[in-house]
């Protein structure tokens, strides 16, 4: 089973109910897909870490070749290529490595070459593989490194548990589109029932089944739970604003590790997933 946990923005505790479920399940795999500032492994503290390069392919030209048609310049939608002075520039930068200048240059003046945009770290913490995508500076798109941690989080473990980016990006949509279930987690607030209604949409777009978490609860009017209720999504659980928990997660240690009241409630939470999921498929059966 695969499960993807996402939110509308950072900061709401995505992270935080991704490594609790990962931490107490067994056989589980936890996948960092926010290749941009990853900090999962921060709590987990993995080791025997494994790292591998992450490459794209990317056009170079042969002057020798190139006649200035501009027919991959034109075909560019990104404006990765310039025709300047006799020569053909590639701005390695924002090239997205779709390979179609290449396939339109009819000289044959473009060739391909890899091009190191990230790197993936793996390790183990107990019970858990931990599996971290880490972008390079300046990268246009993540989309690269999350696409081979995905494949190699195939090969290990019954339970994978994505740690998307946060928002609605082409990222986020490449870390859900392979997931059984997805967790939105919410803030207790007008912005967080705003950032809530931006990833419903999404995983509704995709089709996928879901609930939400709710996190930093307060006794006193949540309007993310409001927008569950209007919209009929089911509420998997309820964290409380609790500043024992801030203390814990500021010393990056895993409250379902260090308190018995959390282990329980993402031990219930993970069973509540579990039964969404196998009423989704016997439904479609």
């Amino acid at each position: 089973m695969r499960i993807a946990v996402l939110s509308g923005k950072g900061g709401t505790g995505k992270t935080f109910v991704s490594v609790n479920m990962a931490s107490v399940a067994k056989d589980s795999v936890y996948v960092d897909c926010d290749v941009e500032e990853p900090n999962g492994h921060l709590f987990f503290k993995p080791i025997d870490i494994k790292s591998e390069k992450v490459s794209v392919w990317i056009p170079f030209a042969e002057d020798n070749k190139c006649v200035g048609c501009r027919k991959c310049v034109d075909f560019c939608k990104f404006n990765a290529l310039a025709y300047i002075k006799d020569s053909l520039f590639v701005f390695e930068e924002i090239c997205h490595s779709c390979g179609g200048c290449i396939l339109f240059c009819p000289q044959g003046a473009l060739s391909e070459r890899q091009k190191a945009v990230g790197e993936i770290q793996s390790g183990k913490s107990g019970d858990t593989a931990v599996l971290t995508g880490i972008l390079n500076i300046g990268e246009a798109s993540g989309i690269p490194v999350i696409k081979s941690l995905l494949h190699n989080s195939k090969m290990n473990g019954s339970l994978v548990i994505n740690d998307c980016p946060p928002g609605s990006s082409c990222a986020v949509m490449e870390s859900i589109k392979d997931a059984d279930y997805c967790v939105l987690v919410a803030e207790p607030t007008v912005f967080g029932a705003h950032d809530l209604a931006m990833v419903y949409e999404l995983v509704t777009l995709f089709g996928k089944p879901h609930g939400v978490v709710l996190n930093k609860c307060l006794e006193s009017e949540n309007p993310a739970e409001e927008y569950c209720n209007k919209m009929g999504i089911k509420v998997l659980s309820r964290i409380p604003f609790d500043s024992e928990l801030g203390l814990i997660n500021s010393n990056a240690s895993i409250a379902a590790k260090e308190l018995k009241p959390y282990r329980e409630l993402f031990s219930g939470l993970l069973e509540t997933i579990s039964l969404e999921v196998r009423h989704e498929t016997t439904s479609h059966s």
